[in-house]
């Protein structure tokens, strides 16, 4: 797909074939007749349908309250099931869990969610990108956006051709947060990017947090703007990815079909809002990242539990099975002292979750259990919208998890739903 070759115009451009790029181009193409073109910098669509593809259904899990009603994201749900077909996990027996949290000012929220896995996900995107290209659209792959023209509707490739249009999507994921930024520079529109989410990656033994055979991905709220995130259990893995000037931890799970390793892991985060003089959330992280990289010579950071308490840093001499009863399964990470590298309000508030969890869930802080620092979600620009349609001029559509529209693949596929609509009620 590489050598490609693409037309110099189309009604409408699409750039991100992600769930919000998607489920734009699902929506335009199913209700219009004009020429569509979805580009994607990758061989593979990636981000959330790539990583795991794990899936929410229940408002408001993924959907920003700034953007999104109850009946808004339940009726456009509706419609993302009718191309994701999902099977809903089964809950059991979450009332106990539940009553123990509400009982220490905790929410566990019960949500319907389904999961495909890393190791299914690519078979799933190419069956949409298959089904996308027998309605016509024209995907092109390995295809990078260098810049949006500023004065005439038309995008420039790294490559240097120019393609014009009478719509534009820009559908990036979080790891072009950064270049969606520049993008908004470039056509005069205002937005803030102030928001940021810190944390940890959590790593276990199932027996120790068996929650998970109960609820797949528990959804879990806790004081001081902290929650879990992304619950891998089955055949799980913690994984390191690279973002720009530093490392973020993040978590993957096979599907069923495989082995399991007895092992869960789990974000904990806390939402920061920033003020002056530092309001911007790319930057907060990538300060933070660096210096875990600085402390690190160039990695993650990982410590356990029992030496956390101790306020003993981790060696590499902990991580093995002599001293407990499983290793790590990011090799990578570098065994060190959590409380040097995380700010010290942050940290105080995960620690104290992580004590409300342990209540809830006895047996999650066991010594073995493995903290993995940092895990950086910087993907909440906020752009300024001209109407529900995330429209940021006349033709001009931003969505997806770098816009701010959307916190995981069903809202940002709703998203996309929500700007084909405005296009399709201009035509």
């Amino acid at each position: 797909m590489k050598n490609k070759t693409v037309k110099s115009h189309y009604d409408i451009i699409i750039v991100g074939s992600g769930p919000a790029g998607l489920g734009a181009a699902f929506k335009l193409a199913e209700n219009s007749e004009c020429s569509i073109l979805l580009l994607e910098k990758k061989k593979i669509s990636s981000g959330g349908l790539r990583n795991d593809c794990k899936q929410n259904y229940t408002f408001p899990v993924g959907f920003p309250l700034e953007h999104w009603s109850q009946e808004s994201a339940e009726k456009l749900l509706k419609e993302v099931k009718t191309h994701l077909y999902p099977k809903i996990e089964q809950k059991y027996n979450i009332e106990k869990y539940s009553k123990r949290a509400q009982k220490i000012g905790v929410q566990i929220l019960s949500i319907d969610q389904s999961h495909v896995g890393t190791d299914k996900s690519s078979q799933l995107i190419s069956s949409l990108i298959d089904k996308l290209k027998a309605l016509h659209v024209e995907v092109a792959l390995q295809h990078e956006v260098h810049e949006v023209a500023a004065d005439k509707k038309e995008i420039i490739l790294t490559n240097g051709s120019k393609i014009s249009f009478k719509n534009l999507i820009l559908a990036p994921g979080r790891a072009d947060y950064d270049w969606l930024q520049e993008q908004l520079d470039t056509l005069h529109v205002e937005y803030n990017d102030n928001i940021v989410d810190i944390g940890i990656r959590v790593e276990t033994k199932e027996e120790h947090y068996p929650i998970v055979k109960d609820y797949y991905d528990p959804k879990i709220l806790f004081p001081n703007k902290v929650r879990t995130f992304c619950t891998n259990s089955g055949c799980a893995h913690i994984v390191r990815e690279k973002y720009k000037g530093y490392y973020s931890v993040n978590g993957h799970s096979l599907s069923k079909e495989n082995k399991p390793n007895g092992l869960v892991n789990f974000a904990l985060l806390k939402t920061i809002r920033l003020t002056e003089p530092v309001v911007s959330g790319q930057q907060f992280g990538r300060i933070l990242g660096q210096m875990v990289m600085q402390l690190s010579g160039g990695s993650v950071i990982m410590q356990r539990v029992g030496d956390f308490r101790l306020g003993s840093r981790s060696k590499k001499e902990t991580f093995n099975s002599d001293l407990y009863d499983f290793e790590p399964t990011l090799k990578s990470a570098v065994a060190a002292d959590l409380s040097l590298s995380m700010p010290a309000k942050i940290l105080r508030d995960i620690w104290k979750s992580l004590k409300m969890l342990d209540t809830i869930i006895p047996g999650v802080l066991h010594p073995s259990t493995i903290l993995y620092y940092p895990e950086i979600k910087t993907y909440s620009n906020k752009p300024k919208f001209i109407n529900e349609n995330f429209m940021v001029k006349d033709s001009y559509y931003i969505i997806g998890d770098a816009a701010g529209t959307s916190r995981g693949i069903t809202a940002a596929w709703a998203s996309g739903i929500r700007a084909a609509n405005g296009i399709l009620a201009s035509l």
